[in-house]
C-alpha cells in the first residue's frame, strides 16, 4: 500500500479554533480546541490521545475524519492532504479510515435494521451487492463482534454494549485501515466496558487494524495500547 513513511494517517500542525459569543449583549471571543497537533500513526499501532472532558480530543476526532475544517495544519493520508481530496481519492480515504462514536444508540439509525445499517456501506463502496453476498457478509461482520442471528432487529431492541458492537462492525464494513475509536467505552456500563475494549484488543491483534484511541482513562489506554 502507498504510505508516506510507512504511516497510514498523520496530523501536521492541527490548530482548531471556534467562535463563541461573549454574553447576551454581543461580541465573541475565540476559542482554541485545537493547537498545534502532531502525530502520525503506523500498521497495527495504537496511537492513544488521552486528557480531560473538554481539551479537545473529540475535535482532533473529527479533524482526522474531514468532519470539520481545521484552522490550520495537515491531515495527511497516504502522502496527500485530506481537506484537498476529491472524487474516488476522497472516497478511498472514507474508507481507509472509520469511525466509532462514543454513543452507540445516538451513531444508528434508528429506522434501519442491523442488515440494513451493515450492508450500506459495502454497497457504497462497491465491496458486494446482491442480498445473498450482503447477507453473508453482514453475518460473518456481526460473528465477527460476537453478535448471532440478530440481522432483522432494530437498534432499540439492543443493550448499549450489543450496539457498540454493531458500530464496531459497521466501521469493520469495509476493511478499513485505521479507526479513530472516540471514548467509545465511556457511555457504556462498567460491566460492558472489560468486554468491548477486550473485543478491540482481540481485533487490534487478528487484523492488524490501527487505531487512534481516544480516552480519558490513563488504564483503558494501557489495556489496549
Amino acid at each position: 500500500m502507498d504510505r508516506t513513511n510507512g504511516h497510514i494517517i498523520e496530523a501536521k500542525g492541527l490548530q482548531k479554533t471556534f467562535s463563541v459569543k461573549k454574553s447576551a449583549f454581543g461580541g465573541h471571543a475565540s476559542l482554541r480546541a485545537v493547537d498545534g497537533v502532531d502525530f502520525a500513526v503506523a500498521p497495527n499501532h495504537v496511537f492513544s490521545l488521552v486528557g480531560e472532558s473538554g481539551c479537545g480530543k473529540s475535535t482532533v476526532a473529527r479533524l482526522l475524519l474531514r468532519l470539520t475544517e481545521p484552522s490550520g495544519g495537515q491531515v495527511i493520508h497516504k502522502g496527500k492532504n485530506v481537506y484537498d481530496l476529491k472524487g474516488e481519492d476522497l472516497k478511498a480515504f472514507r474508507r481507509s479510515v472509520q469511525i466509532v462514536f462514543q454513543d452507540p444508540f445516538a451513531s444508528l439509525n434508528p429506522r434501519r435494521t442491523v442488515y440494513e445499517t451493515l450492508s450500506e456501506p459495502m454497497k457504497i463502496h462497491g465491496i458486494a451487492s446482491g442480498r445473498k453476498e450482503l447477507t453473508g457478509r453482514v453475518d460473518e461482520l456481526l460473528k465477527t463482534v460476537g453478535l448471532v442471528d440478530v440481522m432483522d432487529r432494530y437498534p432499540h431492541e439492543f443493550s448499549g454494549g450489543q450496539r457498540q458492537r454493531i458500530c464496531i462492525a459497521r466501521a469493520l464494513a469495509v476493511g478499513p485501515e485505521v479507526i479513530v475509536a472516540d471514548e467509545p467505552l465511556s457511555a457504556l456500563d462498567v460491566s460492558i466496558q472489560a468486554q468491548i475494549l477486550n473485543l478491540l484488543i482481540e481485533l487490534k491483534e487478528s487484523t492488524g487494524l490501527a487505531f487512534v484511541f481516544i480516552s480519558h482513562d490513563l488504564r483503558v489506554v494501557r489495556d489496549l495500547s
